[in-house]
C-alpha cells in the first residue's frame, strides 16, 4: 500500500470506529437507545463490534506502512 492512502484509510477508520464506540457507551449510560425501534441488547451488540472492526481495520492499515 502506499503512504499516503494507508495513512489516510487508517486515520478514517480509526476516527470512525472510536467514535462509534464513545456514542454507543454514551448512549448506554444515560439509558438511551442505541437504534430506535430495535431490542436495546442487539442494537448494542452490533453497535459494539462494527466500532471494533473498524479500529481493528484502522490499526491494520496503519501498520502496513
Amino acid at each position: 500500500m502506499e503512504r499516503g492512502p494507508a495513512i489516510f484509510t487508517g486515520v478514517v477508520f480509526a476516527l470512525f470506529g472510536g467514535a462509534l464506540l464513545v456514542w454507543t457507551g454514551t448512549r448506554l449510560r444515560r439509558g438511551e437507545p442505541v437504534a430506535h425501534g430495535v431490542n436495546r441488547v442487539a442494537s448494542a451488540t452490533l453497535a459494539g463490534v462494527a466500532g471494533t472492526l473498524a479500529l481493528a481495520l484502522g490499526g491494520y492499515c496503519l501498520t502496513r506502512l
